[in-house]
């Protein structure tokens, strides 16, 4: 059993904490931000799209339990969107913690995701998945998401990523 709970103020302290450094990495290990101003550069993401911390308007955060009342093993954020004239979720961060992996609870958060989401008016769930990701690249296509884009880049001379 997998559910998604509304989260805390202190699992949304604790979630920032760890957040932030781990978006900036994923950024430098992509190609697309400097390691020198990541930290920075992620901390005004996270500032700009969360301005009101939990009570920020479309903005859906939960932590990820095995059971109702067990510990947060992980997080669940996404935003109310409007895409092709339709609401649709879009997943900024899906995480479950390192000792709890490989265990379904990834899936299972994706899956109740999608049972909450036609009582949020919901027409679909989108997200982004960085390229180095492979493993949760796999998990979403075997959840049956599709590919709508694709960025590429090579990197030249000593500016190699």
């Amino acid at each position: 059993m997998t559910v998604l709970v509304p989260m805390s103020e202190s699992e949304y302290a604790a979630y920032l904490k760890d957040a932030v450094p781990d978006f900036a990495r994923d950024k430098v290990t992509s190609g697309q931000w400097a390691k020198e101003n990541a930290q920075d550069l992620a901390r005004a993401g996270f500032e700009e799209l969360l301005p009101q911390g939990l009570a920020t308007p479309d903005n859906f955060l939960y932590e990820i339990r095995a059971t109702p009342e067990g510990p947060a093993i992980g997080v669940l954020w996404f935003a109310v969107q409007d895409r092709a004239g339709k609401k649709v979720a879009y997943v900024y961060d899906v995480l479950v913690r390192p000792e709890h992996r490989n265990k379904g609870h990834a899936t299972r958060a994706f899956l109740a995701l999608e049972e909450m989401a036609p009582s949020l008016g919901l027409a679909g769930i989108g997200l982004h998945v960085f390229g180095h990701n492979t493993r949760a690249h796999a998990l979403y296509v075997r959840l049956g998401y599709h590919v709508t884009n694709i960025n590429m880049f090579k990197g030249i001379g000593r500016t190699r990523a």
